[in-house]
């Protein structure tokens, strides 16, 4: 993760979360370290999968002591398999003790989702589609997940809602329509930004190619009809799959010509990979 990111938008996220973890003092740490010793302990891999997030791992032990130290021998990225030690951290074992647990969830979740991500980009291979995630994230973990994401070798859709035009069924109910939202939109939107508009049949899929639209999301159709749609686009329009898109479904989609896919399953349901900060004793 980019240096200048990390410090703008990861620091205060990371120092939330260690706040609530550590709200007045770890009065378990500070019961039986009643000193400074320094130790080190080693990140272990505990299942095979693809690392992401070892930069912040590292970051929520600096931000309590600049002085710890984290020997890092993967990347994200970084394919990995059970038993691996992928890092060794040294410093004050009450440092240790104290940020293993926040240290240890950013990474899990992170890695968990790129190596989601990863399975379900293998299985769209050899096809013109992208995979894309959403905004079905986890709140104040956006930047870390979304991150995870391209990690793992699939593209992030829109960040926020300020990051793009993205108009759904309760959008064109507010506007009147298909037509009038586009319009609408086309009309206030900056000329730089793209119009995607969500439609759910063919009728609706018409209507926005006819009024200009230059991304359509194809939510929850069939495989057919999905099929008619791109044939219907002739290059008017960009395509977007989406609707319960999963490891266990997206193949299904895989041949029908689609440019993109979007599954909110890469941030919301992806397993978190398993790690642990084990063997902490103290060195010279």
């Amino acid at each position: 993760m980019n240096p200048i990111t990390t410090k703008l938008n990861v620091d205060k996220l990371l120092l939330q979360a260690l706040r609530e973890d550590i709200s007045d003092e770890d009065v378990t740490t500070n019961a039986v370290m009643r000193e400074y010793k320094k130790g080190e302990a080693q990140l272990i891999c505990k299942e095979d999968g693809v690392v992401a997030g070892i930069d912040i791992f590292e970051r929520v032990f600096v931000l309590l002591d600049p002085e710890v130290c984290v020997e890092k021998y993967v990347k994200d990225g970084a394919k990995v398999k059970k038993g691996d030690v992928l890092a060794v951290v040294r410093g004050d074992m009450r440092v240790i003790l104290s940020g293993e647990r926040t240290a240890l969830n950013y990474l899990q979740r992170m890695s968990g989702i790129a190596t989601y991500t990863h399975g379900v980009v293998k299985l769209l291979e050899g096809s013109k589609t992208k995979l894309l995630d959403t905004r079905k994230t986890t709140p104040n973990m956006r930047i870390f997940e979304k991150y995870a994401v391209r990690v793992g070798g699939g593209h992030n859709h829109r960040y926020n809602l300020s990051d793009g035009v993205l108009i759904k069924d309760n959008h064109i109910g507010a506007a009147g329509g298909v037509r009038q939202a586009v319009l609408m939109a086309k009309e206030y939107a900056p000329f730089v930004r793209k119009i995607e508009i969500e439609v759910e049949n063919l009728e609706m899929f018409q209507e926005a190619l006819d009024a200009g639209a230059d991304i359509i999301m194809l939510d929850n159709m069939s495989a057919d009809m999905m099929k008619k749609a791109v044939e219907m686009a002739k290059g008017r329009a960009e395509t977007e799959c989406s609707g319960n898109m999963t490891k266990d479904n997206i193949e299904t989609i895989k041949n029908i010509g689609v440019d993109y896919v979007s599954s909110g399953a890469l941030t919301h349901s992806a397993p978190i990979m398993d790690v642990s900060l084990k063997n902490l004793h103290p060195i010279g």
